[in-house]
């Protein structure tokens, strides 16, 4: 894409670079009953699955037109190769998603469709985030934000899961250390806990994911995985996976709290040198996919958490990956927002349009406090710095 192409500028923390490619929108989900492809028959209106092509438009269109345009280049990426996609996933699991677009599509698990051109826009996200990194890395910039479809963050090493076929987020931390990166830090504000980025490095020390998000649970067998405080890690990444399972209806305050009292002391103490900053807007008030409440101010006030952690511990550098995200208007507002915060500006460059919701951060509180506790007492590289 010729005209995305422009001079990197200097590598500063003032500055992020957009990675995308138009493929990445012939990625067809359906419609039907929300997200299951149902059509029964007697509903005269069916509706886009939510993970649809209009949300990730909206993203872009905003940020092209929006007031933070300034502050951002764009870069096209390539496809990643079958090799690359090895670093984190299986031969076997690549070969039934290749096998599955050859034989021209199939639901490939619960409300998660490979149609012809899926595996395409797969392969150009997986590739995206790996461009994105790899431009941190060779030093032309210090914030990629690589803006994908479909997300990834649920996809597994042996498999698919909530709309994800391949770990963007996660093959792109492997790729860091495999280039030479000693200890990175994950943190995911999705809503849904990124089970898969955290399952392909559960036995690692060398990674740290913090998830936080709803207080869900499984949700079958493409996703075994809980989400709470008890998956920490096995074996030398025993510690090193720490779910913030949060109440239904924590805003913005409540995920401030979290991210003060549990993200930041984890992060200091990790000390990495590469920050990836997973962020999908389904736990805005408005999301059709979450029961959180946070508005623009809160996904502001972490994207400035997650300015001050890069600053103090890897030089400034952060990839920042697109997850979920599925009010097709309000999430790019919240997209705006949290760039906004990861950018440090002074003052909000862009209003809220309809961010009011009543929030009473209490149960958020309270069960912040009970992870904090939990951490210090079962967590080896937490007990010192819990409580902080």
């Amino acid at each position: 894409m010729s005209d995305q192409q422009q001079q990197p500028p200097p590598a500063t923390s003032s500055h992020i670079n957009v990675f995308w490619d138009d493929g990445m929108l012939d990625h067809y989900t359906g419609e039907g009953v929300f997200d299951s492809g149902i059509n029964p028959g007697f509903l005269d209106v069916l509706e886009k699955h939510p993970e649809n092509s209009d949300r990730v438009r909206n993203m872009l269109s905003i940020l092209k037109r929006g007031p933070i345009s300034p502050f951002l280049s764009w870069h096209s990426s390539r496809p990643a190769t079958v090799t690359q996609l090895l670093s984190f996933h299986t031969q076997e699991y690549i070969d039934s998603l290749i096998e599955a677009e050859k034989n021209g599509g199939k639901m490939i698990c619960g409300a998660t469709f490979l149609n012809i051109g899926s595996w395409n826009a797969a392969l150009l996200a997986a590739g995206t985030a790996l461009s994105a990194m790899k431009y941190i890395l060779d030093g032309h910039g210090k914030i990629c934000y690589a803006l994908v479809r479909p997300p990834g963050h649920h996809a597994q090493p042996t498999q698919a899961d909530g709309y994800c076929f391949l770990n963007n987020a996660g093959l792109a931390v492997q790729y860091a250390l495999d280039s030479g990166s000693k200890r990175v830090a994950v943190i995911d504000i999705d809503v849904h806990y990124g089970n898969g980025t955290a399952e392909g490095f559960y036995r690692s020390d060398k990674v740290l994911t913090v998830s936080l998000h709803m207080n869900h649970g499984s949700w079958g067998p493409s996703h075994p995985q809980t989400g709470d405080i008890n998956e920490l890690g096995e074996g030398a990444g025993f510690g090193y996976n720490l779910n913030v399972p949060l109440p239904n209806g924590t805003g913005d305050n409540g995920y401030k709290y979290a991210m003060t009292e549990v993200v930041v002391p984890a992060v200091r103490k990790f000390d990495p040198d590469m920050m990836v900053f997973v962020v999908g807007q389904d736990s805005s008030a408005f999301d059709p996919n979450g029961r959180q409440c946070l508005t623009m101010e809160g996904y502001r006030d972490i994207g400035k958490t997650i300015h001050g952690l890069a600053d103090n511990h890897s030089n400034g550098r952060i990839l920042i990956v697109q997850e979920g995200g599925y009010h097709v208007t309000y999430s790019a507002y919240c997209l705006h927002a949290t760039l906004e915060g990861v950018l440090n500006l002074p003052n909000p460059l862009l209003s809220d349009p309809i961010g009011y919701y009543p929030e009473d951060d209490s149960f958020a509180v309270k069960a912040v406090e009970s992870i904090k506790h939990h951490h210090k007492q079962v967590v080896p590289f937490l007990r010192e710095v819990v409580d902080h």
